[in-house]
C-alpha cells in the first residue's frame, strides 16, 4: 500500500545504506572558531570607531599571539578588520593596499569608504569557489564627514548599516551587549566608551577571545588610537 511504501522509504535497516546521511558535525563550524577574533565597527556624530581584540588563536584553545594586528588603514578615513585565518588575511591586507594604490594614482583621490566596500566585495566575490576565509568589517568617513560601516561574509555579501556591525566567533555576545549601549549620534570621546565597553563585555562571555584590544576613532580632523586592557586569560 501507499502507507507501507512511504514507512519504508524513511526506515533505515542496518542491512542496507540508508537513504539519508547525517553531515560531518565538524563541518559546521565555523571557520572564524579557528583563529578565535572579535571585532566591530560603530558610527557617531561625524565620526566613526572601530576595535578588535588582541588574541590570536590556533586551533581555539593554543594562543598563539597576544598582540596580533587586526585592523588595517586604507587611507586616514577608511579602515579594514577581519577575522578569520591570519595567512588570508595578510594576503588581502596586501591585495586592498596594491588596489588602493592604483586607484590613488589613476584617479589622483583615495578612495571613499563605498567604492573601497565595492572593492572588498568584488576580490572576495572572485574567489567564491575556493574563498578566502576572512569575515572582513569596513569602517570610514566620507567626504561629507558621514559615517560608513559595513560588514561582509567570505564570498562578499555586504551589509551596511548605520548603527553597527560586529563579527568574529562570539557575534552573538557583542549583538547583545551593542543593543543595550549603543546610542545615535554620539560624539568622538561617547563613541569610545561605548565601543570599549561592548567589546570588553563581549569578549568576556567568550573563553576564546581577550587579551584586551585596539580602538580606533576616526573623525574629521584625524584618528586617535588607544588599547584597552581587558581579560589576560
Amino acid at each position: 500500500s501507499f502507507r507501507k511504501s512511504v514507512s519504508d522509504l524513511f526506515s533505515f535497516s542496518p542491512t542496507k545504506a540508508p537513504m539519508f546521511t547525517h553531515r560531518d558535525t565538524s563541518l559546521k563550524r565555523s571557520y572564524s572558531h579557528y583563529s578565535s577574533h572579535t571585532h566591530k565597527a560603530m558610527c557617531g556624530h561625524e565620526c566613526v570607531a572601530i576595535a578588535s581584540d588582541n588574541r590570536l588563536g590556533i586551533n581555539q584553545q593554543q594562543t598563539t599571539a597576544v598582540d596580533f594586528q587586526k585592523i588595517f588603514q586604507i587611507h586616514p578615513r577608511v579602515f579594514l578588520a577581519m577575522s578569520g585565518l591570519a595567512s588570508d588575511m595578510h594576503t588581502l591586507k596586501q591585495t586592498f593596499e596594491f588596489k588602493h594604490k592604483l586607484y590613488e594614482l589613476r584617479e589622483n583621490r583615495v578612495m571613499e569608504p563605498k567604492t573601497f566596500a565595492s572593492v572588498v566585495s568584488t576580490t572576495l566575490y572572485e574567489k567564491r569557489f575556493g574563498p578566502y576565509y576572512v569575515e572582513p568589517v569596513i569602517a570610514g568617513l566620507d567626504k561629507q564627514s558621514k559615517p560608513y560601516v559595513t560588514g561582509m561574509d567570505l564570498i562578499g555579501a555586504a551589509a551596511p548599516t548605520e548603527n553597527f556591525v560586529v563579527a568574529g566567533n562570539n557575534s552573538e555576545s557583542l549583538f547583545g551587549v551593542c543593543e543595550s549601549m549603543y546610542k545615535e549620534n554620539l560624539e568622538p570621546e561617547e563613541l569610545f566608551e561605548v565601543i570599549s565597553q561592548c567589546l570588553l563585555s563581549g569578549s568576556g562571555r567568550d573563553c576564546l577571545s581577550g587579551w584586551g584590544g585596539t580602538v580606533y576613532v576616526i573623525t574629521k580632523d584625524g584618528v586617535e588610537v588607544k588599547s584597552v586592557k581587558g581579560r589576560m586569560d
